[in-house]
């Protein structure tokens, strides 16, 4: 489905940024919640993709400017969107999930568990 290779592709991208799997696991928790509410569709799902990827990797990451630059080239990149329209729509995503990045353990572990396993 296309859920499914998005997940995939996040997490391609995740390894080739260096990201941890805990980042990768709450950016999926983003995205699962984004489907959940119905905020997905054909137009937009690449870019909710790639910001929930950006928004984990800030939230999770002690990113240095230069290394976020690269996460925003790479995501570019995959998802084949404008960096411009990735930035205006993390801010879209960041509403969509309340301001609620900080995730409960509950929901973070059952992914981190999964990508840990298939490493």
């Amino acid at each position: 489905s296309p859920i499914s290779s998005l997940k995939r592709e996040m997490r391609n991208l995740s390894e080739e940024c260096s990201l941890e799997p805990v980042t990768v696991s709450m950016a999926y928790v983003y995205f699962e919640k984004l489907v959940l509410q119905g905020k997905l569709n054909k137009q937009n799902r690449k870019l909710c993709a790639g910001a929930c990827v950006l928004l984990a990797a800030k939230i999770s990451s002690d990113l240095r400017k230069h290394e976020v630059k690269h996460l925003i080239d790479k995501l570019e990149e995959r998802f084949r969107f404008n960096r411009k329209d990735l930035i205006g729509f993390e801010f879209t995503v960041l509403v969509a999930l309340e301001l609620a990045l900080y995730l409960p353990e509950n929901q973070v572990l059952p992914h981190y568990r999964r990508l840990t396993q298939q490493s």
